[in-house]
């Protein structure tokens, strides 16, 4: 009976590190590759929890040929050899906009970091989230760190498919405050309302963080620890470069000696299973009509009556409220030295 208990624990102990071997998270990264994507890239490529199945860039902080770029550089930085995926150059309405370079003309700082050896498939993003999600229903998350459009793009294509995603994971809307492009849109959201309704329509479990949750300070990178990382690892020196136009433009426009990197907190919060403390459980509804509202996410807390509410039956969306903040900084950086 011992030694029958004894083969089981082994059993059980060899599939447990499987399982963080693999990662427990089966991921296609979709992103439009500032120095803030590049923090999420480089978290989600070092954590064991994490396997990522290729990145899909979209237009958004630079031009899709930027971002290959981008994306192919960061990948190499970290040692993984997975896929490039190019998508959408316009929104999904075939709309071209200019957008504020808060990360420098190359979205990485302008440091000339960016010399890519491989270069980016010849399929496109959309048919490989198709592919990837076909093949493997139920089980593929996705991780949208940009505008939404290779999302919607694909959702168009086959909604069927894309209703097999296990889970959506998106840094975007204001959450419950303010939010970064107008007072009532974040940027990621803005850039693309009808890609980002399409997304929320599809009433996919959709996990959130806004920009609501990096007004808290413990997120935040400041000089001291940009210095830091700048004599550390490869790892956390690319990062701390990438992202130094980020906080110069910070410090000399939004007046602050701190900047957040949304998107790799996103990233966190799926690496690190502790991470999310409390959640709201909504339906979200996003607004296109082209006014002040535009890319607005308004949220409806499910159970909690409001007066004029319409009837809803998609509650999909988990808005997340509270997270382990005091421990963000310290624990990316530990991730990054490894």
């Amino acid at each position: 009976m011992k030694s029958l208990l004894k083969f089981l624990l082994i059993i059980f102990c060899l599939s447990s590190l499987q399982t963080t071997a693999y990662g427990a998270h089966r991921v296609i990264i979709d992103t439009d590759m500032g120095g803030d994507d590049a923090a999420a890239i480089v978290l989600a490529a070092k954590s064991p929890a994490i396997k990522i199945e290729g990145i899909t860039v979209v237009a958004g902080n630079v031009s899709l040929e930027q971002a290959a770029k981008n994306a192919l550089m960061t990948l190499e930085i970290v040692g993984n050899n997975v896929q490039v995926y190019k998508g959408a150059e316009k929104s999904f309405a075939g709309i071209d906009s200019k957008t504020v370079p808060v990360y420098g003309s190359d979205g990485m700082g302008d440091a000339d970091l960016i010399h890519p050896k491989g270069s980016a498939s010849s399929k496109s993003a959309i048919d490989f989230i198709l592919e990837t999600v076909r093949e493997n229903p139920d089980e593929i998350e996705i991780v949208v760190l940009g505008p939404a459009t290779n999302v919607a793009l694909a959702i168009d294509k086959d909604p069927v498919t894309m209703s097999r995603v296990k889970k959506f994971w998106s840094m975007g809307t204001a959450g419950f405050g303010e939010g970064n492009a107008t007072p009532v849109a974040e940027f990621n959201v803005y850039k693309d309302a009808e890609a980002y309704k399409i997304l929320l329509d599809l009433g996919v479990p959709t996990t959130v963080i806004g920009w609501d949750i990096m007004n808290d300070k413990k997120l935040c990178f400041n000089r001291k620890i940009l210095d830091k990382m700048k004599t550390s690892s490869p790892a956390q020196k690319f990062i701390a470069v990438a992202n130094e136009k980020y906080f110069e433009f910070c410090r000399d426009v939004e007046k602050i000696e701190h900047m957040p990197l949304s998107d790799a907190v996103l990233t966190a919060a799926i690496a690190w299973e502790d991470f999310v403390q409390e959640t709201a459980v909504c339906h979200a509804s996003c607004m296109t009509d082209k006014n002040e509202t535009y890319g607005q996410v308004i949220f409806y807390r499910k159970n909690y009556t409001y007066d004029t509410m319409p009837p809803f039956e998609n509650y999909a969306v988990e808005v997340v409220t509270k997270i382990k903040s005091a421990e963000f900084i310290s624990r990316y950086q530990k991730t990054l030295r490894s």
